[in-house]
């Protein structure tokens, strides 16, 4: 903010928001507005909160009102950070909005305030309708417009080198009315390997997660601060025994977590190296009457030998191990060392090689968001995935997208990928026609909107549909879409629809992040040719 800003008379000489201030809201929100207002004084005299406006994990979104010195009054977006944000991330986000903030609909930043570990960013307000509260009354056209800017927004961070990393709805702030549009909250930002931004470089960028944490209590406040390992397998022991002492060379060795295989190493004659002298350490020659003397303790269960892993087409076969297709973990997969991959972002909109945990993730995972959010829009169904984990995330995205599909494009970017039944891919335009209710289906029942994977059989028979060509290979002027009297007329265009939407849709849902449309490209597409 500039010094054009005048104090306003609705603070307290003690740092309070007078009374005019709180007679619309509730006794928390009034509660939290005056510990903000005493946390940033600063903030108080600047500034009349009226209401809480958004709550997210790691912040909470305030509305102010400001009196300029023209006497004119402007509202603003006061975005209060958690205190125990890390300083490194809290500037990065401010350094997104400053380079890349502003303008082609990426929202900006006017001022910041800071009072020890208080940050506050102000950044213009925009009058907004929820997408959830608009989705059943907007036309084709309005997505389509919708969809263009969401993808000129992305265009324009990603040439900076910024990933967005949590694009869905709530982030993409949209004025039905003034048809204005702008993408906020870079809280999760992270930086391509040639990004402009100098805080989301590899070298001094803050890592999103860290597997070590500090911790005291009251009782060793005044003793030196031990840190704490923190491990994601329940129930591995911290104890040496003779039995693990052979296993502690193998967590120098990068190892894939269990259950996972990274395919394309970036070191092959290391890993194979590797792989030779595991196998030579467990699987050594041995007489009938010493296999006695190797045993392994899995947790409370009795001893097992070490056996050759059961291979299932062609996966695991280098690996040994003795709890393959078991309920239980033996000590060599808990020996392993966890592989750290980015899952920062929101269930549902999380592109496949985040859900495999794919180490290498650039800004194709903000165009898969995109694309469900075009789903949602397409089909009306919102929010369209749900899932309580990634497995149940990757298994609704497979009964769409098809199974074989998704198995081949975990190949390509190095993850193996097992589905116990095979699922056929869905024409989308049938599924989003069914689930508008555009297509009557008379045989088929709904298709739940939070867990579409089950769909039953005769809606999936009428969704199949045959592979389609690469989409580099495409044609892109696609013909126009035929009449279909099957379909139930509506003003709003949903029964006039164009292949080209399905086609964009198609393109934006690619499995394999490195074919999968970019930004810009999709810009370029026949969908948008009057934009």
């Amino acid at each position: 903010m500039d010094s054009s800003v005048n104090y306003i008379d609705n603070v307290a000489t003690d740092g309070s928001v007078k009374s005019t201030n709180k007679k619309n809201i509730s006794r928390d929100v009034e509660s939290e507005i005056e510990s903000l207002c005493k946390a940033v004084p600063q903030l108080a005299k600047t500034f009349r909160i009226i209401e809480k406006i958004g709550e997210g994990t790691f912040s909470s979104v305030y509305l102010g009102e400001a009196r300029m010195r023209d006497g004119s009054r402007e509202m603003f977006a006061l975005k209060h950070l958690i205190p125990t944000s890390h300083p490194t991330r809290i500037a990065a986000e401010l350094q997104c909005l400053t380079v890349a903030g502003g303008r082609e609909n990426v929202m900006g930043v006017e001022y910041c305030f800071r009072n020890e570990d208080h940050v506050v960013i102000v950044m213009p307000y925009m009058e907004h309708q929820a997408i959830v509260d608009i989705i059943g009354s907007l036309s084709f056209e309005e997505v389509r417009l919708y969809m263009y800017h969401l993808l000129k927004a992305l265009r324009h961070i990603h040439q900076f080198g910024i990933i967005h990393r949590d694009i869905k709805p709530n982030n993409f702030l949209y004025n039905r009315k003034a048809k204005t549009f702008a993408l906020v909250d870079f809280g999760l930002a992270q930086g391509t390997s040639n990004t402009q931004i100098e805080l989301l470089k590899p070298s001094t960028a803050h890592p999103p997660f860290s597997f070590t944490t500090t911790t005291t209590t009251s009782a060793t406040r005044k003793a030196p601060m031990k840190k704490t390992h923190v491990t994601t397998m329940a129930g591995a022991s911290t104890s040496r025994t003779k039995h693990t002492k052979d296993l502690v060379a193998l967590r120098k060795a990068p190892r894939p977590v269990f259950s996972e295989k990274n395919l394309n190493s970036s070191n092959s004659t290391t890993a194979a190296t590797t792989k030779r002298e595991i196998k030579t350490q467990l699987v050594k020659p041995v007489k009938t009457g010493e296999l006695s003397s190797r045993r392994f303790l899995s947790g409370r269960r009795g001893p097992a030998t070490v056996r050759p892993l059961k291979t299932h087409r062609g996966v695991h076969q280098h690996l040994t191990c003795n709890c393959f297709q078991t309920e239980r973990v033996c000590n060599i997969c808990l020996s392993r060392k966890q592989q750290v991959a980015p899952r920062a972002g929101t269930p549902g909109f999380r592109a496949p090689e985040i859900l495999t945990k794919c180490p290498d993730q650039g800004t194709a995972i903000d165009v898969w968001s995109a694309g469900v959010i075009f789903l949602s829009l397409l089909s009306g169904r919102y929010p369209f995935f749900k899932a309580s984990d990634d497995l149940v995330a990757l298994a609704q995205i497979m009964t769409i997208r098809g199974s074989r599909e998704t198995v081949k494009a975990a190949k390509a970017f190095g993850k193996a990928v097992l589905c116990s039944q095979e699922l056929p891919r869905l024409d989308l335009r049938v599924l989003c026609e069914t689930l508008r209710g555009q297509r009557p289906n008379k045989d088929a029942k709904s298709i739940s909107k939070t867990k579409p994977e089950t769909t039953d059989e005769g809606a999936q028979k009428q969704a199949c549909e045959t592979p389609r060509p690469h989409p580099k290979s495409r044609d892109k002027t696609l013909k126009p879409s035929s009449q279909r009297h099957c379909l139930v007329h509506d003003e709003r265009g949903w029964d006039t629809v164009p292949d080209e939407a399905y086609d964009l849709l198609d393109l934006l849902l690619d499995l394999n992040p490195n074919s999968r449309i970019t930004a810009a490209q999709a810009l370029e597409h026949p969908l948008f040719k009057d934009l």
